[in-house]
C-alpha cells in the first residue's frame, strides 16, 4: 500500500508542559495541535497515508482531534519514544511502503517544502534529517550542580546542526535498524539509522518547524499564527416580579418592594451571562446545565452557574476577554450598585474588573418591563482561545 507513509508519533505524555491534558491535544489557533500535524502530511502530494501513533489511554481525546480526517487506524505507542516509533513501523511491515516519514506531532508548523526535501533526499541515501545549523557559540559547563555553573571550555559550531523531524528513511532499513538497537537507548531515530550503519544526509530544516514543549513554546505558536480564534457568545434572561423584599442582581442583593420569581435565586444578569459564556464554546444554555426541574438546583446561587461556565471555558484553554450584560427595567434603580456588580462578577470568575460592563437601561415605559412586571437583562461574552 503505497509509497510513502507518514509515522507521526503522539504517544507522549507531555511532563515538562503540564496541563491536564497531553500538549498534542492541546487547544492552537483554534483546533488541536495534533490536527494541524496530522493535516500537514494528508495534504502533502508525495504522502500516500498517514498513520498516528498514540498513548491507549488517549484514545477519546484522539477520536475527537482527528475527527472526519482519512487516516490509517492509530497504533498503542510504548513506554518510550523508541518504543513507540518501533511499533509504528512494525505495524507498517505489512504495507511494506518504499519509504517512511517519522514526526513528532509536537512539531506543528512543518511545510511541504521541507517534507518534500527530506524526501528527495532518499534518492541518493537511506536516511535523511533536516536541521538547522548552529549559529550561537555553545559552551561546556564545568561539573557540580551548585549555581553559578562555570565554564570548562567552548565548543566548535562549525559542524553542528539541530536536529528536527520528519525524518525520513527507506522503509526496510530504518525498520531493520530499530529492531537491530530496540535495547539502545538513542535520541532520534537518525541516531538509530546511525547506529546501524546507514549513511544519514542533512537538508535544510525550518526555524518555524519547533517543537512545542513547554507553555512558552504554545505561546509562541499563537503569536505565528497571530493569535488564537476569538469567539463571541450571547445570553437572555428574564424573571418576573413576586414577593419579597430585595432582588438579585449581577451577585448583589439590591433591595426593592419585591423580589425575583425563579427556581434559583433568579438572577436575570448572572443568568444572562452564563448563557453567553456557554454559548461561545457551544455548550448549550443554562437549563441544560441545571435543569430547572431538578431539585439540587432550587434556590441556589446564580454565581454557582456563572462559576461553571468560567470553568468550562478555562478547561477548553480558552480566556475570558470581556463581559457585558445590560438590565433592563424601570425599577429599582442599578447605578448605585454598578460598582458593587461589576467587582462580584469579576470575584466570581476570577477577571480584572475593567474586563467586565454593567449597564442599566429602561424601555421607556412600554412591554413588560416598562409596566413593571419584571426584569430582563441582556448578556455579551468575547473569549479567546489558544
Amino acid at each position: 500500500m503505497g509509497e510513502c507513509v507518514a509515522l507521526v508519533v503522539a504517544a507522549g505524555r507531555g511532563e515538562r508542559f503540564g496541563g491536564e491534558i497531553p500538549k498534542q491535544y492541546m487547544a492552537l489557533g483554534g483546533e488541536p495541535l495534533l490536527r494541524r500535524t496530522l493535516r500537514a502530511f494528508l495534504d502533502h502530494p508525495a504522502v500516500d497515508a498517514v498513520r498516528p501513533v498514540i498513548h491507549p489511554g488517549d484514545r477519546a481525546l484522539f477520536d475527537v482531534s482527528a475527527a472526519g480526517m482519512e487516516l490509517l487506524e492509530p497504533v498503542a505507542g510504548g513506554a518510550t519514544r523508541q518504543d513507540s516509533v518501533r511499533l509504528g513501523l512494525e505495524s507498517l511491515a505489512g504495507m511494506a511502503p518504499y519509504s517512511v516519514l517519522i514526526h513528532d506531532a509536537a512539531r506543528p508548523f512543518v511545510d511541504e517544502g521541507l517534507i518534500s526535501r527530506a524526501l528527495s533526499a532518499l534518492d541518493e541515501v537511506p536516511a535523511a534529517i533536516p536541521g538547522i545549523p548552529v549559529s550561537d557559540t555553545l559552551k561546556r559547563a564545568a561539573a557540580g550542580a551548585m549555581p553559578p555553573r562555570l565554564v570548562a571550555g567552548t565548543v566548535d559550531r562549525s559542524d553542528l546542526w539541530r536536529a528536527q523531524t520528519p525524518q525520513a528513511f527507506r522503509f526496510t532499513d530504518i525498520l531493520d535498524a530499530h529492531r537491530r538497537l530496540a535495547d539502545e537507548t538513542l535520541t532520534d531515530d537518525a541516531a538509530v539509522a546511525e547506529g546501524a550503519g546507514l549513511a544519514v544526509a542533512l537538508v535544510t530544516g525550518s526555524e518555524d518547524n519547533f517543537k512545542i514543549t513547554t507553555a512558552d513554546d504554545l505561546d509562541r505558536g499563537q503569536r505565528l499564527l497571530g493569535g488564537g480564534e476569538i469567539r463571541t457568545g450571547m445570553g437572555y434572561d428574564v424573571h418576573r416580579f413576586g414577593p419579597g423584599d430585595h432582588v438579585m442582581l449581577c451577585g448583589v442583593a439590591v433591595p426593592f418592594d419585591a423580589g425575583l420569581v425563579g427556581h434559583s435565586d433568579a438572577d436575570v444578569g448572572l443568568h444572562a451571562l452564563t448563557d453567553a459564556l456557554l454559548g461561545a464554546i457551544g455548550a448549550g444554555d443554562i437549563g441544560s446545565h441545571f435543569p430547572p426541574t431538578d431539585p439540587r438546583w432550587r434556590d441556589v446561587p446564580s454565581a454557582t452557574f456563572l462559576r461553571h461556565a468560567g470553568d468550562l471555558i478555562t478547561a477548553r484553554q480558552g480566556t475570558i476577554l470581556n463581559l457585558d450584560v445590560t438590565v433592563i427595567c424601570e425599577k429599582p434603580r442599578l447605578a448605585p450598585h454598578r460598582t458593587a456588580m461589576v467587582e462580584r462578577i469579576a470575584e466570581i470568575l476570577e477577571l480584572a474588573a475593567d474586563r467586565v460592563s454593567v449597564k442599566g437601561t429602561t424601555t421607556e415605559g412600554l412591554g413588560f418591563t416598562g409596566r413593571g412586571e419584571g426584569i430582563a437583562a441582556q448578556g455579551i461574552a468575547t473569549i479567546i482561545f489558544k
